[in-house]
């Protein structure tokens, strides 16, 4: 086990433990939540096992899950609308502090990969996955006419 494995790890057990949880109790408005967080502890979590397992194809599946975990909560977010009218989910601190963790991850890993074609990768992936979970938060808020049914 090195440090990549272990990092991963951490990142793992704490995010989908929260993550877990929220999806398991609680009103509508914060599973929604909690699954747009999964997409946060997952991504980060697999670029660092691609890095410490040696595997370039984990980045490739982190890109994926990084650009369709958003778009699967906007539409839980559509298709829950009236149900979620009732409370507005508000998770600010969280989705700051996962995209602060996301940046740290993407840029750790840049630093190990080296410039190339690899580094361009895990840069589109850092972006597409701190773009969308902010803009997944924002329209679970109701920052988004037309989103949540408003």
């Amino acid at each position: 086990m090195n440090g990549w494995i272990l990092a991963a790890t951490v990142c793992l057990g704490g995010g989908g433990a929260a993550a877990l949880w929220g999806v398991t109790t609680g009103p509508p408005a914060r599973r929604v939540v909690a699954q747009n967080m999964t997409t946060s502890a997952l991504c980060p979590a697999l670029l660092l096992l691609s890095q410490g397992y040696g595997r370039p194809a984990y980045v490739d599946l982190a890109l994926l899950l990084a650009l369709l975990g958003p778009v699967g909560t906007l539409v839980f977010a559509r298709l829950l609308g009236d149900d979620l009218e009732g409370g507005r989910p508000s998770a600010w601190g969280l989705t700051w502090t996962a995209a602060g963790l996301s940046a740290v991850v993407v840029a750790a890993v840049c630093a190990a990969t080296g410039p190339g074609r690899a580094m361009v990768k895990l840069l589109v992936v850092g972006a597409l996955l701190i773009a969308g979970n902010v803009i997944a938060s924002r329209a679970l808020s109701g920052g988004f006419r037309g989103v949540r049914g408003g």
